[in-house]
C-alpha cells in the first residue's frame, strides 16, 4: 500500500495553525488514485479512458457513506486539470502534484464547484449552474461540478438539468455522487458514465489501519483491528473514525478490550463458548455465560448479533474452507469454526440462522432486552434437541428412529470434531462427552453422544385408523346430495337457492352468490364440506356471475315441461273437453329420473301431493 499520509499532508498542510489537530479520516485521505483502497476496477476504466483520450462528459459515484465517493470527485477533477512542466494533458498518474492539484483537493479551486444537493435541492440552484456553464474555465482545462447526495435535487431541478447533462460545453464536466442511486431518475442515469464504488473488504482495511497505526507510532492488538474493520462494514472513513476513538479511549495504546469495551461488543472467544453450549442444549450454561457476558458490559442486541455473525461464518466455511484465511479473524474464530463446520449439519445451522434473525429485532424492540435474549436463547438451545423431520415421520411410522453414530477419531488438538479449549474450560477433560451430527439421512441436530450409547427403548404407536373413503364432487348437485345424506335440511335449501356455480374441482369450489344468500354461507360451506368429505376444502366468492342456482334451473324445466304438456294432442283435448281445467303439474316416471339431474329429465317435486 502507498503511502496514504504523505502526499495529502504534502497537499493539505499549507494555511494550518502549528499544533492544530487533524482528524485520520482528513489525515489520511487519498490524494490520487494509487491510494484508493479496493477501487481497482474503477480505475482501470478511468485509466483506459484517458489514455485513449475517451473521456465521459458526466460521471455517476455511487456506494454506501465513507466508501470515497466525494474524494474520488476530487481526485477525478484533478486528473482532468492535470498540469505540470511536462504534461499538459488529462492524466491518471498523479505521483508528481500539478499546478491545479492542492486547491483542488482543499476543494478552494474556482473552477471546481462543489455544491450539496442536500442543500440546494430546488430548480433555482440548477437555473444557477445553467446560467454560468456557458463561460470558459478561467484557468484550469474544464469547469468541473461536483454535486454530492445527488438524489436530493428535486424533480423540477432534475428536469431542468437534462438538457446541460445531455449536451455540455465542452469545457465543463459533471460529477455526482450518491448513496440512493435508486432514487436518481433513469433519465439522468442514461446520460452518467456510471461507477460503483464497492465496500472495502475487512481484511483490506485491517492492512489500511494498521499501516496507519505505525505511522502514528501506535500500538494496537491484531484482535482490535479486526473488531474495527468489522464495526466499520466497509467504511474506510468510519474505520478510521473508529481507529481514532479507540486512541483517544486507550491513551494511545489501543487493546482488544478497550475497543471491545468502546463497542459495547462481547468477547468473540466468549460468544464461541456460548454458540457451543447452544448446540448442546445445554440451557443452564448458555444462559450463565449470557450473563457472565452482559454483566462485563456487552449489550443483549449485540450478543446475539456476534452469535448471528458466527452462525454465518460457520455455515460459511462447511462451503468455503479458504474463508478461514480472512485476516479479519481472529485465531479462536477460525480455528474453532472449521472445527464445528465439520461437525454441524446445514439444517441446524439454517434452523440457528433464522431463530436469530427473528430474535435480535424482539430485543432491539422490549423494554427488557435482557429477559428478551434469554428467551431467544432458551429457543435455540431446545431447539437443539428435536428430532428432525426424518426421525419424527418414522417415529410416527412406528419404525425406530435412527441410533447416534459411534465416535470418530478426532482431529489432532481436537476433541471429537468440537473446540477443545473453550474460554471456559469446557472439554478440557478427554472422558467428557462430545458433539456429533445425528445422521438420518442429512440430519440437522447436534447431539450430546457418550462414549458408549445405551440402547434405546421405543413405545409402539397406535394403529392409524383407517382413511375415510374420498367423495367426489362435481356439481351443486353432489353438495345438495351429502346435505340431504346428513340430513341437513336448511343448508340444502340455502344451496337449491343462493350458490351459483363457477368452477368446482378437487379441492376447490369457486362460486357467486344470489343477492339474498347469508354472509355466512360461504364459510358454513367450507366447514361442512371438510366435515363430510374429511379433507379441506377451499371455497372462494367469484366475480364473475356464475351459473343458475339449482332452484331456477328446477324452474325453467318445471315453466318448460308445463308448455310442452300443454301442446301435447292429447292433453290439449282434455282441457277442451273439460273447460276451467289447469295444468298444475308435470311428474317424470322414476325410470328417467335414474338417468341423472343431468338429463333432460324433470326431477320429481319435492312438496306437492296433487294429482296430474
Amino acid at each position: 500500500m502507498n503511502d496514504a499520509g504523505t502526499s495529502d499532508a504534502g497537499v493539505s498542510a499549507a494555511g494550518k495553525a502549528p499544533g492544530a489537530y487533524r482528524v485520520l479520516a482528513r489525515k489520511y485521505r487519498p490524494s490520487d488514485f494509487s491510494q484508493l483502497i479496493g477501487q481497482e476496477p474503477m480505475v482501470r476504466t478511468l485509466t483506459n479512458a484517458f489514455s485513449s483520450g475517451r473521456i465521459a462528459q458526466a460521471w455517476m459515484l455511487t456506494g454506501v457513506r465513507g466508501v470515497g465517493k466525494t474524494t474520488t470527485a476530487r481526485i477525478l477533477a484533478r486528473a482532468l486539470n492535470y498540469r505540470t512542466p511536462g504534461i499538459d494533458k488529462p492524466w491518471v498518474d498523479l505521483s508528481v502534484p500539478g499546478e491545479h492539484c492542492q486547491a483542488i483537493m482543499e476543494g478552494r479551486h474556482v473552477d471546481v464547484i462543489e455544491m450539496d444537493a442536500a442543500s440546494h435541492t430546488g430548480i433555482d440552484d440548477i437555473r444557477d449552474i445553467i446560467d454560468r456553464v456557458r463561460y470558459a474555465p478561467v484557468s484550469a482545462r474544464y469547469k468541473v461540478y461536483i454535486i454530492d447526495e445527488v438524489h436530493m435535487l428535486s424533480t423540477q431541478a432534475f428536469n431542468g438539468l437534462l438538457k446541460t447533462l445531455e449536451e455540455p460545453p465542452p469545457h465543463v464536466k459533471f460529477i455526482f455522487a450518491t448513496t440512493e442511486i435508486r432514487k436518481v431518475p433513469i433519465t439522468v442515469l442514461s446520460r452518467c458514465q456510471r461507477f460503483d464504488l464497492r465496500r472495502i473488504d475487512a481484511s483490506a482495511l485491517v492492512k489500511h489501519l494498521g499501516a496507519i497505526s505505525e505511522k502514528e507510532a501506535i500500538s494496537i492488538d491484531d484482535e482490535a483491528l479486526a473488531m474495527i474493520a468489522r464495526a466499520a462494514e466497509g467504511s474506510a472513513r468510519d474505520s478510521l473514525s473508529i481507529l481514532d476513538q479507540a486512541i483517544a479511549h486507550g491513551g494511545g495504546a489501543v487493546t482488544a478490550e478497550a475497543v471491545r469495551a468502546m463497542l459495547g461488543l462481547a468477547d468473540r472467544g466468549r460468544i464461541i463458548d456460548l454458540f457451543e453450549h447452544l448446540m448442546r442444549g445445554d440451557v443452564a450454561a448458555a444462559l450463565g455465560e449470557f450473563r457472565a457476558q452482559y454483566d462485563t458490559g456487552a449489550d443483549p442486541a449485540a450478543v446475539l448479533t456476534d452469535l448471528a455473525e458466527f452462525n454465518h461464518l460457520v455455515t460459511r466455511l462447511r462451503f468455503v474452507p479458504d474463508a478461514a484465511g480472512d485476516a479479519s479473524l481472529s485465531e479462536a474464530e477460525r480455528r474453532r469454526g472449521v472445527e464445528f463446520a465439520a461437525a454441524l449439519s446445514v439444517k441446524v445451522l439454517s434452523r440457528t440462522w433464522q431463530m436469530l434473525l427473528k430474535g435480535i429485532p424482539e430485543v432491539q424492540s422490549s423494554n427488557r432486552p435482557v429477559s428478551a435474549a434469554e428467551m431467544v436463547l432458551i429457543r435455540i438451545a431446545h431447539a437443539a434437541d428435536l428430532p428432525t423431520l426424518d426421525e419424527a415421520l418414522k417415529s410416527l411410522d412406528g419404525q425406530p428412529a435412527p441410533r447416534a453414530p459411534q465416535p470418530r477419531p478426532a482431529p489432532a488438538g481436537a476433541a471429537s470434531g468440537v473446540p477443545a479449549e473453550a474460554g471456559n474450560g469446557a472439554m478440557a477433560q478427554p472422558a467428557m462427552p462430545f458433539l456429533m451430527p445425528s445422521s438420518s439421512g442429512g440430519a440437522q441436530t447436534m447431539r450430546v453422544v457418550e462414549a458408549a450409547p445405551e440402547p434405546v427403548s421405543f413405545t409402539p404407536q397406535p394403529e392409524p385408523e383407517p382413511e375415510q373413503p374420498q367423495v367426489s364432487i362435481k356439481s351443486l348437485n353432489d353438495i345438495v346430495a351429502l346435505a340431504d345424506s346428513h340430513r341437513d335440511g336448511l343448508f340444502k335449501a340455502l344451496v337449491r337457492r343462493c350458490v351459483r356455480p363457477v368452477r368446482i374441482e378437487p379441492g376447490h369450489v369457486e362460486v357467486s352468490l344470489t343477492e339474498d344468500a347469508p354472509r355466512a354461507l360461504l364459510n358454513d360451506l367450507t366447514v361442512k364440506l371438510k366435515q363430510w368429505t374429511g379433507r379441506h376444502w377451499v371455497v372462494s366468492l367469484s366475480k364473475d356471475e356464475g351459473g343458475q342456482t339449482l332452484s331456477e334451473m328446477e324452474t325453467e324445466r318445471r315453466e318448460t315441461a308445463l308448455l310442452d304438456a300443454r301442446s301435447d294432442p292429447a292433453v290439449a283435448a282434455i282441457l277442451e273437453r273439460f273447460p276451467g281445467a289447469r295444468i298444475i303439474d308435470v311428474r317424470i316416471p322414476d325410470a328417467l329420473q335414474a338417468q341423472g339431474p343431468d338429463d333432460d329429465t324433470l326431477p320429481e317435486p319435492e312438496t306437492d301431493d296433487e294429482d296430474d
